[in-house]
């Protein structure tokens, strides 16, 4: 049974159907915050990284070109996945992809050195979802292993892709990953969307103690 506030894996399936990858509202041709967040994470090119909601998202792309050996990206949406397998190509075959609602997925105990998640969590409306989501990622995080989780800042958005969403500064969204994941640094971003909105997304940066 999916935890009441998860979005719907036929929503998502919708949304991606009926949307070109570059005109969704988070679309960014590089996700350079991201980026530089995750090399500062790895610790070698050997590093395995999982991209939550990684969807049609360009990381993939950038962490491969950068040489990165062991991704996984996780999305509830089949056709998202399947626009970035064939935007990669014969590249695809290195990618561990996992059709899944993140809440759910049948994930490896202590078998990420990253986790990475941008604009998933803030979707999560049900304090069931949260307590979900985090008990995932405190299992499958190895320990001294870092979490990148980027959500919508407290001047974000109140609604995307016609869901409701949950805003979030650095101490609110520690909260609710508690005292295990150290913050180490939190920042703010302002992303503007293809049709021209701008929206405060809200970086935190934990190490899994």
């Amino acid at each position: 049974m999916q935890p009441k506030g998860s979005p719907s894996h036929e929503h998502w399936e919708k949304i991606y159907a009926t949307k070109a990858p570059d005109s969704v509202s988070w679309y960014r041709p590089h996700l350079e915050t991201s980026i530089a967040l995750i090399e500062r994470a790895a610790g070698s090119r050997s590093a395995s990284i999982i991209d939550v909601g990684g969807g049609e998202s360009t990381l993939v792309d950038d962490l491969v070109e950068r040489g990165y050996e062991n991704i996984a990206v996780l999305d509830i949406s089949q056709t998202a996945l399947d626009v970035t397998r064939k935007r990669l190509g014969a590249q695809a075959k290195k990618i561990r992809w996992i059709l899944a609602d993140v809440t759910q997925a049948d994930l490896s105990e202590q078998s990420f050195d990253v986790w990475h998640d941008r604009a998933v969590f803030h979707f999560l409306t049900s304090k069931e979802q949260r307590v979900a989501y985090v008990r995932q990622v405190a299992r499958s995080v190895k320990r001294g292993g870092y979490v990148i989780v980027s959500t919508f800042g407290p001047e974000g958005p109140v609604k995307c892709s016609g869901l409701d969403v949950v805003r979030y500064d650095a101490g609110s969204l520690h909260d609710e990953f508690g005292e295990s994941f150290r913050l180490v640094d939190s920042s703010e971003e302002f992303h503007r969307t293809p049709l021209g909105a701008t929206q405060q997304f809200l970086y935190c940066y934990c190490r899994v103690e």
